[in-house]
């Protein structure tokens, strides 16, 4: 990235940014008026000194009343506009900031499959947290330096142009030069920054991969392995941030070092000039120039805090732009009756270099029971995870019902479809909750208890301690595999979609409870479009038609009889089987 792609980047993503600030501009006006307020007392406090050394050297008697007076009035003004501003730009900021995480969550729900493939979810959690943490910076505490401490400098150079012009362009002459340090200096900080997000990116990756797979990795000795990664990832982020420490290190000093030299010229030129203006005009005079070297000192630190927000905030962007899951579709039913039609299919995944299936042909009949059987990396699941349109096919093409996927809403067609995975996905919820999640919420609790029943999970989830209302931990971690797979089981009969999808459904089952299980599965299936990838081949020698898949392709279609009759792929695909489940000699 050039220097100015960087810089227009850089001030788009910060307009971008003040636009979230648009709807309470009315708040904002009010804390700009109380930083306004605030910045007009530090000229005043200038101000009245030249009255006080005028009171010193007897002009007025008044003055013994007024200057005292004047200075109370003034710290009171002041320490309301602070109130104002600080307490109305927090109100905006917090405001922007939650707009924001809400923003950036509601994208997350709507990307595409593919996004979540490319990316890891310790960077997409980073974005939400730490990144929004850093516009918070950018958006409160430096925004409010940077109106509060700007409008003090442009008052206190309104005042020293007001009482000696000459002196105060010779002062400003060095802001050319203070002014090519700090944009050098923001330059070198957005950069660092963006090397520091990603950084953090990989700690909450590496944190939360370890968190999850706790079992994998005391189960295989990993702890020295994942501490070793924890610490690489973190010595990133750590030499970065140190870097970033450094520069602003060097800024401070060496932009306070120019202001003072400006002061010393000042300081120089008063005592030089000290016979053309009175004492009391020249004494006010550096007092004001004195108070200038803090604003400006602010202002050039906060300028990194501003320049990390717009590098968080441009990270955040990139994800809001991202192009959301396509859903052109405007085709609607209230319930389909299941008839699966695929064509002509060519499917790979973006950046591949082979397809995953090649020219899959095959017609499912409404209330027809088809398995999917092959080895491992076959293209079963990719398969049946076109059906909900997880992704999107580009050659060939799936009807249902006659109608094309593409042509169905997206919502509408994901209604007529329950699936079940072989990896549970289960909610810090209670079992009530996580059976009738997200759309099924409005089921009825006798509606939850029959689906329980019909998984075979009522039993187990009446011994739990509250019932119904237990909470089952972080992805069901309280409850056996078996259960959180019957917990899944039920959740998908609860939905009663005329499509079911059994994507290894049994696979954490033991032999007894997969009977059960599959006896109700098999009372679930009457009147529905079923398909099912099975491992066991046992599970599945009713169903009405069974696929052999080899290499992205379709080499067998037929019954479990006819097939086994044929000796090809599944028959030999079953010998093996059931060699591995004969029981070992006594």
């Amino acid at each position: 990235m050039s220097k100015e792609t960087g810089s227009k980047s850089g001030i788009g993503a910060y307009l971008r940014l003040l636009g979230y600030v648009k709807p309470y501009w009315a708040l904002f006006a009010i804390s700009i008026f109380g930083y306004i307020l605030f910045a007009l007392t530090q000229p005043g406090f200038a101000w009245l000194m030249e009255y006080f050394v005028k009171g010193l050297e007897g002009e007025s008697d008044q003055l013994i009343y007024f200057v005292p007076m004047a200075a109370v009035t003034i710290a009171v003004l002041r320490g309301l506009g602070s109130f104002i501003g600080n307490y109305y730009i927090a109100k905006v900021a917090n405001n922007v900031v939650h707009a924001l995480r809400c923003d950036l969550f509601n994208k997350l729900v709507t990307l595409p499959n593919s996004y979540f493939d490319n990316h890891n979810s310790g960077h997409l959690i980073s974005r939400i947290t730490y990144n929004v943490t850093l516009v918070t910076g950018a958006a409160t505490d430096a925004l409010k330096v940077v109106i509060r401490e700007g409008f003090t400098v442009i008052f206190l150079l309104g005042l020293l142009f007001w009482t000696n012009w000459k002196l105060t362009i010779i002062f400003i002459l060095i802001a050319p030069i203070i002014a090519g340090l700090v944009s050098y200096v923001g330059r070198k900080l957005r950069k660092l920054s963006h090397k520091i997000q990603d950084a953090m990116g990989d700690v909450t990756h590496v944190a939360s991969e370890t968190i999850n797979g706790y079992r994998v990795v005391r189960s295989f000795g990993g702890e020295a392995f994942e501490r070793n990664r924890f610490l690489d990832a973190s010595n990133q982020n750590l030499k970065q941030s140190l870097k970033l420490v450094k520069v602003s290190a060097i800024n401070t000093p060496i932009l306070q070092l120019l202001v003072i030299l400006a002061m010393a010229v000042i300081m120089f030129l008063v005592l030089y000039m000290r016979d053309t203006s009175t004492v009391a005009e020249l004494i006010a005079y550096v007092v004001a120039a004195g108070m200038l070297p803090k604003p400006i000192r602010q202002l050039s630190e906060v300028y990194g805090n501003i320049q990390k927000g717009i590098a968080a905030a441009e990270n955040i962007f990139e994800q809001l732009d991202e192009v959301q899951e396509q859903d052109s579709g405007s085709h609607e039913v209230e319930r389909v009756a299941g008839k699966l039609e695929i064509r002509q299919l060519t499917f790979q995944y973006p950046g591949a270099e082979n397809p995953v299936l090649k020219d899959i042909n095959l017609v499912v009949e409404p209330g027809e029971t088809v398995a999917f059987v092959g080895r491992s990396g076959s293209g079963k699941s990719t398969l049946v995870s076109l059906i909900p349109r997880f992704y999107c096919h580009e050659k060939g093409e799936i009807l249902l019902d006659g109608v094309s996927l593409a042509d169905y809403k997206l919502t509408n067609l994901r209604q007529q479809i329950a699936l079940v995975n072989q990896q549970v996905t289960l909610f810090n919820d209670t079992v009530a909750n996580n059976i009738a999640y997200g759309a099924l919420q409005t089921k009825t609790e006798d509606d939850i208890h029959l689906a329980a029943q019909a998984a075979y999970a009522f039993d187990f989830i009446a011994e739990l301690e509250n019932g119904f209302n237990t909470i089952v931990g972080e992805n069901g971690v309280k409850l056996s595999g078996g259960q959180r797979q019957r917990l899944a089981i039920a959740r998908a009969i609860l939905k009663d979609a005329p499509i079911l999808i059994l994507d290894e459904a049994t696979s954490a089952l033991d032999t007894q409870a997969e009977r059960n299980i599959q006896a109700a599965l098999d009372e679930v299936m009457k009147g529905r479009t079923t398909l099912v990838i099975a491992h066991r081949l046992s599970t599945i020698e009713n169903a009405d038609k069974i696929v052999v898949m080899d290499k992205g392709e379709i080499v067998e279609v037929g019954s479990h009889q006819e097939l086994l009759a044929k000796q090809g792929h599944y028959a030999r695909l079953h010998r093996l089987q059931f060699k591995e489940e004969q029981p070992l000699p006594a």
